[in-house]
């Protein structure tokens, strides 16, 4: 069976996904909506396979804060093992929204804001868009400052190993940039390199991201379970933190924070998944970008910290300590080949992890606010600006403001968001959408002014539950004690989830009892388009 071109150039393939003809397309770069990097990706630029989605987790989730995942439920007095189980079933739960939402991405070959135009509006879909850059761009400039960071301390420890002694690279004369601390220029400047290969690698476009992810992914695995072997093989065994029970075995006391700690490790992906159509619209089939997904974020994220585990044990018998932290159980290394791997293993996790979940977001999402004059190149670009301009070094220098408190609201607004679009796309839309109208003024994705109330209320409902009871501990945050609204401080333990949720029925609910204008017009039309496919 052939591919199907319907009226308005929209052509049907026999494995169910969507394209504009190149008349069709072109007949749109009069658009105020359009541009190429928004635009349906041609049928011969889906190449991504099963390897490529596998390779862009593998990337993603190899870096510092994984590794260091089930020391923070350990020190809850989790066993170990529970922690593993607890960070695997996460990752099983967030897998499922991302997979929902990335169908949209491979059928249509579309990225994240434009498929938010179909439920939010053609306009009010930068309303999702830049709340999830906002996001982005946090977590650009404090994974950026991060990952130099990281470069000063290796190269640090490098030179103290190959000069005998010499720190005047650690104790360079030091300055301060914008508002906040003085570091060393050494500090600065690794700073600055890491920043630049972020940007040189978004400036080079998403082929560039699927290569550089590709080489990646194995030097990573490899790189990481040699440093493991390596540790145990000098400690003659796994060491004391694999025999510890836990302080609080199988009842009652590890039920109690088996669901907060089980929400915790769900938001560490939650707001990615979102975007992930930015990915799957290169897909080369619905089969293989899902099989790579569920191949690579749940056995990854599980297994990376496993590996953590295992190496932090043996530590305790070879430094007497437990070293969590592989930067700083890097810096003890004393082997000059050992540091230059490890140096370049941690320059890899974190950029491998930045780029593609902090800035191909953020780029397509500010290219959507102004097609005619921001490509993607330009967004990224923009998102480094703004990764600067927020002083990362002054946020993590209060982390419970800022990651724990605000990035922690933030993701309340990013689960209604993916709520509003799952339930458009396959309970309103039946995953049927009219293509060329999506870049369209004055098409049916148009609503009231370019903007769908139904969605912003669902947004509005969802996340004013979720987010409605947020509390601060005691002299820890911004929020009351007990809650903006203490009614509904029970609920915003599980925000992310809650959103999601009450945003999914409310949209549900709402576009279900209120048809908008020209919506039977365009089911008739995508019906008869499959009919012919």
């Amino acid at each position: 069976m052939t591919a199907a071109t319907m009226p308005g150039g929209e052509i049907v393939f026999p494995d169910g996904r969507h394209a504009l003809t190149p008349e069709a397309d072109a007949a749109l770069d009069g658009s105020p909506l359009h541009n190429e990097d928004l635009a349906p990706v041609p049928m011969k630029k889906r190449t991504w396979t099963t390897y490529n989605y596998l390779a862009l987790w593998v990337g993603m989730a190899i870096n510092v804060p994984t590794w260091l995942l089930a020391s923070g439920l350990i020190a809850l007095g989790m066993a170990w093992y529970q922690a593993i189980i607890t960070i695997g079933i996460a990752n099983i739960i967030v897998l499922i929204p991302m997979l929902l939402i990335s169908h949209a991405g491979t059928k249509f070959g579309l990225p994240y804001p434009v498929i938010a135009r179909a439920s939010f509006g053609v306009w009010g879909a930068n309303l999702p868009a830049l709340l999830r850059a906002g996001v982005a761009c946090g977590w650009f400039g404090i994974q950026t400052w991060i990952g130099g960071t990281a470069l000063f301390a290796v190269v640090g420890a490098l030179l103290l190993t190959l000069t005998g002694g010499n720190d005047a690279w650690v104790n360079a004369p030091g300055f301060e940039l914008l508002v906040g601390g003085s570091f060393p220029w050494t500090a600065w400047l690794c700073f600055a390199i890491f920043w630049a290969l972020n940007i040189l690698i978004i400036l080079r476009g998403m082929e560039a991201i699927k290569r550089f992810e590709n080489w990646a992914a194995p030097f990573l695995i490899a790189v990481f379970l040699l440093l493991m072997v390596w540790m145990v093989a000098q400690a003659g065994g796994l060491g004391p933190v694999v025999d510890e029970a836990g302080t609080l075995g199988w009842g009652p006391d590890f039920w109690a924070i088996f669901p907060l700690s089980l929400m915790g490790m769900i938001a560490f992906w939650s707001t990615l998944s979102l975007n992930m159509p930015d990915f799957t619209r290169f897909g080369r089939s619905q089969r293989e970008q899902a099989t790579g997904q569920a191949l690579g974020l749940p056995t990854t994220m599980t297994l990376f910290p496993l590996v953590g585990v295992l190496t932090t044990s043996a530590t305790v018998i070879v430094y007497g300590e437990a070293i969590w932290d592989p930067v700083v159980l890097t810096g003890k290394l004393d082997n000059p080949i050992a540091l230059i791997v490890m140096l370049a293993a941690l320059a890899l996790a974190t950029l491998t992890t930045n780029v593609a979940a902090n800035v191909v977001s953020p780029s397509y999402d500010f290219s959507n606010a102004w097609p005619s004059k921001i490509s993607f190149r330009t967004g990224g670009l923009i998102t480094g600006v703004i990764g600067i301009l927020i002083m990362p070094w002054n946020l993590l220098s209060s982390p419970e403001l800022y990651i724990f408190t605000w990035l922690g609201f933030y993701g309340g607004l990013t689960g209604a968001i993916a709520g509003v679009i799952i339930a458009d796309y396959w309970l309103i839309r039946k995953s049927k959408l009219a293509l060329a109208d999506l870049y369209k003024p004055h098409g049916i994705y148009r609503y009231a002014r370019g903007w769908n109330w139904r969605a912003v209320v669902a947004l509005v409902v969802g996340a004013f539950i979720a987010l409605g009871g947020a509390y601060s501990a005691p002299g820890t945050g911004p929020f009351p004690e007990d809650g903006i609204i203490s009614i509904l401080k029970p609920v915003y333990d599980y925000s992310w989830m809650a959103a999601l949720l009450i945003a999914f029925v409310v949209y549900w609910v709402l576009a279900a009892l209120i048809k908008e204008k020209g919506q039977d017009v365009a089911d008739a039309t995508l019906v008869t388009a499959d009919t012919a496919a």
